[in-house]
Formats: structure tokens, C-alpha cells, sequence
């Protein structure tokens, strides 16, 4: 599918698409997802100000996502391979903000330092560099700064054509709410909706100091996509303040 194509397929989404021109293009492929149903008063402490915590039948929920990235660029111009494809690890939550859901990063990570500066200094994200390494079923990650590690082995099953109204809420959400030390910015983004697979851990050590009240023994919920192609609009500030929650 092109991304004509791509613009015009919006039936699956909660509201419409921006009608300003995209900005950039990528690709999150071979997605595993890691879903833990967390305590409210653990996650709002890591939330900035502004933001609403969404909630699925009154529980708050906290995600690992590991994938890779591939084929980012910018509208009109070629990916560069190097640059372009790398492994990401992100943890996030869910999140509302003047009526839309979105996510929000509590942690981004990528397995290419340059690939890390450069998508941090275009987004604002909080991208920092991790030692990533991935096989056919294993995906492995350790930040030798804050010594975070993630360790997966899995076996990858059928195709889940009974998706329920958990498993939607999880994964089909086309906004992102960031904050920096002053802002708080919204990036829009659309996709197919995810093809999701069944999975089977045969392995996981996943250790994050910071959140290590959101994210404790075995998931809750996990899924596996070989993935989506994305477009994504530039980023729009939508709150100003002094301080926000680090």
C-alpha cells in the first residue's frame, strides 16, 4: 500500500486526519508488546502537569513496546538506511488531553547513538542510547547509564481475529503528548490498524529501576504485529508552563 493509499484507508480511526501535510514517514516492524495493569497513585507521579491518565474499566494501564524502526524520513526525501533503521524499546502509558487519547513516553530508547541525537533533537522525544541486539525470537536491550535491561524470548503464534475491546484500546492510538522543561507538545500520527498475533514468552527479565512499581513479574496483556507503515504530522505545542513532573 502507498501512502495515498495509506491517507485514504481512515475508517478504523477514532477522528480524522490532520488537514495539514504530513511531515515525516517510518516503519514500526516486528512489534512486541508488553502490557501491565499498574496502580494510579504509582503512574501519576511520572505524568506532567495537563495531562488526564485514560483509563480501561477504571485501571490504568502501562505498555513496553519493543520494535524496529525502519524506513524513516522526511516527507519527500529517501531514507538513509544507516540513520534510518534502528531497534526502540519505549515504555509508555495512556493518556487524554481536549477530548483525544493518545500515549505518553515514559521512556524511549534506540539501539544507534546518532540515530538516538538525531530523532531527539528533530522531536523533543526523549530518545536516549541503549545496547540493542535482536533475533528471530529474541530481542535483548542494556543501558549501561542507568543499567536498565530487557531480555525477551519468544515463540510467535496464529493471528488473532477475535481482538477485543482491550486489545484495541492498547494498541490503535493515533496521538502522542510529550512534554519538555517548558512545553507540552502533541504529535499526530495514522496507520492501519495493527495485525495482531498471539505470543508466547519463553523468557523475560525485564528490570527498569525508575518504574519498578508499574512494571513487576509477568505482563498482563501481550501482543505481536509485524507491523505498521506511519505518517506523522510535526509536532504542535499545545500547553506552555515553567515545570513539569521529570
Amino acid at each position: 500500500m502507498n501512502i495515498k493509499e495509506l491517507l485514504h484507508n481512515t475508517a478504523h480511526r477514532p477522528w480524522n486526519i490532520p488537514s495539514e501535510p504530513w511531515k515525516f514517514y517510518q516503519e514500526w516492524n516486528q512489534a512486541i508488546f508488553l502490557h501491565w495493569q499498574v496502580e494510579l497513585d504509582d503512574l501519576k507521579k511520572f505524568l506532567p502537569k495537563g495531562l488526564e491518565i485514560d483509563l480501561y474499566d477504571g485501571k490504568a494501564w502501562v505498555s513496553v513496546v519493543a520494535f524496529t524502526m525502519e524506513n524513516i524520513r522526511p516527507k519527500n526525501f529517501l531514507s538513509f538506511l544507516p540513520i534510518s533503521n534502528f531497534d526502540e524499546i519505549n515504555i509508555r502509558t495512556y493518556v487524554k488531553k481536549n477530548n483525544k487519547s493518545g500515549v505518553y513516553f515514559l521512556s524511549i530508547e534506540g539501539g544507534k547513538r546518532l540515530s538516538c541525537e538525531i530523532a531527539k533533537g528533530i522531536s523533543k522525544l526523549p530518545y536516549r542510547f541503549s545496547n540493542m541486539k535482536r533475533t528471530n525470537n529474541t530481542y535483548t536491550s542494556y543501558n549501561s547509564q542507568f543499567k536498565d535491561q530487557f531480555e525477551v524470548t519468544y515463540d510467535i503464534g496464529e493471528v488473532n481475529n477475535n481482538k477485543d475491546s482491550l486489545d484495541k484500546w492498547l494498541t490503535e492510538r493515533y496521538a502522542l503528548f510529550q512534554d519538555t522543561k517548558k512545553i507540552l507538545n502533541k504529535f499526530e500520527i495514522h496507520h492501519l490498524e495493527w495485525s495482531l498475533r498471539n505470543i508466547e514468552l519463553k523468557k523475560i527479565n525485564i528490570n527498569y529501576k525508575k518504574f519498578n512499581k508499574l512494571i513487576i513479574s509477568k505482563p498482563n496483556k501481550i501482543h505481536y504485529s509485524s507491523g505498521v507503515k506511519v505518517v506523522a504530522w510535526d509536532k504542535q505545542t499545545i500547553d506552555n508552563y515553567e515545570n513539569s513532573i521529570p
